[in-house]
């Protein structure tokens, strides 16, 4: 008899309306992204050359995910990320452009969630991929920069994403969180997920 109740109370608590969700996806805004450090290091490159920028302007990274439940506590997927900047450029106190980035990123996930309950959660999230960044500068002098440049550039390199603690706080089925880690999606993460 107290077997049987134990495993009607173990029922009980399954269907809660949370622990029996198998999908999850989220929408999320960042900041500071590698992508943003990359940027920052570039700029530190040229200034060797004299060339200077000003007035910086980035939005995102904004960010798409999804995941699949295998395990309670395991969920693999794959996450969608876009940010981009622009800035003026100056050579010797006088602007001769702009230089706008573009980011697109593209990540397979794993998400572990180390608590898992009715209306609050934590995790760890880890993303390894690729971002395709796009690269153009509208001069205003095109005697200042090559020509070719103008003409845009783009590039593919090794990206990730390590999210060393998500708290998610809300419904069972729709949440908020918010991350703390490094990478793509930035070392601040805020966004709302969804479960069914």
């Amino acid at each position: 008899m107290v077997a049987a109740a134990m495993m009607a109370v173990m029922s009980v608590s399954a269907q809660n309306g949370y622990d029996d969700t198998k999908h999850e996806v989220a929408i999320g805004f960042g900041a500071l992204s590698n992508s943003q450090w990359i940027d920052v290091f570039e700029e530190i490159g040229t200034m060797m050359v004299g060339v200077t920028y000003k007035d910086e302007e980035f939005s995102g990274p904004f960010s798409a995910e999804y995941f699949y439940h295998v395990k309670n506590w395991l969920g693999v997927g794959g996450i969608l990320a876009y940010g981009e900047s622009k800035q003026d450029m100056y050579l010797s106190k006088n602007k001769i452009g702009e230089l706008s980035h573009g980011y697109l990123t593209v990540m397979p996930a794993a998400k572990f969630d180390w608590l898992r309950k009715k209306n609050f959660g934590l995790y760890s999230k880890v993303a390894f991929g690729a971002t395709m960044r796009s690269e153009s500068i509208d001069c205003e002098n095109k005697e200042n920069v090559n020509a070719k440049d103008n003409d845009g550039d783009s590039e593919i390199h090794v990206n990730w994403q390590l999210s060393a603690l998500g708290v998610e706080v809300g419904a069972p089925r729709l949440r908020g969180f918010l991350e703390i880690g490094a990478g793509e999606q930035g070392i601040v993460l805020l966004g709302v997920r969804a479960k069914f």
